[in-house]
């Protein structure tokens, strides 16, 4: 495929999918069923993805991930559109009608294409688009058969169906044979889900220092949206399901844009900052929480027969959040640097050793030694030369190390 068909083949599915969005929004908004539940975010999914998509496409034609994302966002605007069909049916016509009950089927299970395929292949072909070894593409073919198996028969599954509970699944076959064959495809998609991770930690020992950078972009987005997967999943109901549902999506967009990122090289190098700062604010987020809910707590026990109200517990532990705020953050921050970048902890205390010395020393040759010194310490380069301006301004000489 030559640039240019590659290029007209990327917008095409891109527009594809929004033109089947914007159609799915206007048929649920005529249904009034327009909210924040997980169907109704498909638009931010499908823009991401296919936005991802695209600039992959365009830069990198034979990386299929591109294409990936791309077909992930049609996956997901025509769910989208059947959802949409379905729940506008249901709403006008007080029935379905043979063609919207096709729309409702599609609709419980499209989100096995669109999720499940990225989840499979994303972490199998990061960053070129090519399988680590031959020996992975046993793996590769279990998921295109796990993923279609499973597919055909969640579509084909007897009963009401998920999303629609109210019809019955026209596709339906009460089979034994169709049973068995669902669940073997779920194994065959659990083994892929499974191995892919471990292709990618082996890329990673292998790996030189770019392509290390790219893969922890997607190893802190997929890191982040498990923990927010795990905390909105168990916080369901304390949180409401809309806001569950839209912080784990916006969890798992991170993803899409974290291999953009790692893919096409923009601000590559900055992941070892977003990953400190995610570790520190994290952890944070964690000890100010704990220590405010606790304080609550405490102080409303110790505070109940005097004030008899929460109040005036409320209001000093939040004092007492923002008073430790700064200090908190601190103390986080050089545990973390010195816990997991040594090398940056070593590089800011030589530093600042170095600057300390510089405001008492006044000999130049003990200067020009410690300078020395701080430059290999901290940037560890095979050799260090440094030239000094002598009386006769044209004059140089220079010390090597």
């Amino acid at each position: 495929m030559n640039a240019r068909t590659a290029r007209l083949l990327a917008w095409v599915l891109g527009g594809a999918a929004v033109v089947l969005t914007a159609v799915a929004i206007g048929l649920t908004a005529a249904a009034g069923t327009i909210g924040l539940g997980w169907g109704d975010l498909t638009v931010v999914m499908v823009l991401v993805f296919c936005t991802v998509g695209i600039l992959i496409a365009r830069r990198h034609p034979r990386n299929p991930i591109g294409w990936i994302f791309c077909a992930s966002a049609v996956a997901y605007g025509l769910g989208s559109l059947a959802r949409g069909y379905a729940d506008y049916r249901e709403a006008g016509a007080g029935s379905a009608g043979s063609l919207a009950e096709a729309a409702a089927a599609y609709a419980t299970v499209s989100w096995i294409p669109a999720i499940l395929v990225p989840a499979a292949y994303l972490p199998l072909l990061f960053p070129d688009g090519r399988l680590l070894t031959g020996r992975w593409r046993p793996v590769a073919w279990c998921g295109v058969l796990g993923v279609a198996g499973f597919f055909l028969t969640s579509l084909t599954k007897p009963g009401a169906l998920e999303d629609f509970p109210t019809l019955a699944n026209p596709y339906a076959i009460d089979s034994v044979v169709r049973a068995i064959g669902q669940g073997v495809s779920a194994l065959m998609v659990l083994a892929v889900l499974v191995a892919s991770p471990l292709s990618l930690i082996l890329r990673f020992r292998r790996a030189g220092y770019e392509q290390r950078q790219q893969i922890k972009w997607l190893v802190w987005a997929g890191a982040l949206a498990a923990a927010t997967i795990a905390i909105g999943t168990v916080g369901y109901e304390l949180l409401t399901p809309a806001v569950a549902n839209a912080a784990i999506m916006l969890s798992v967009l991170g993803l899409p844009v974290a291999t953009g990122i790692g893919i096409l090289r923009h601000r590559l190098y900055d992941v070892d900052v977003v990953i400190n700062r995610t570790i520190v604010y994290g952890a944070l987020t964690v000890t100010l929480a704990a220590g405010y809910l606790g304080s609550v707590l405490l102080l409303q026990l110790l505070l109940r027969p005097v004030t008899q109200g929460s109040g005036p517990a409320v209001a000093v532990s939040t004092l007492a959040v923002a008073a430790l705020f700064r200090p908190v953050r601190t103390r986080i921050q050089a545990t973390v640097d010195r816990r997991f970048f040594r090398s940056r902890y070593d590089a800011a205390r030589t530093l600042a050793a170095f600057g300390v010395r510089l405001r008492h020393e006044l000999d130049l040759e003990a200067l020009a030694t410690d300078l020395r010194g701080v430059v290999y310490d901290t940037m560890q380069p095979t050799q260090v030369s440094l030239w000094l301006r002598t009386d006769d301004r044209n004059d140089f000489r220079t010390t090597d190390q």
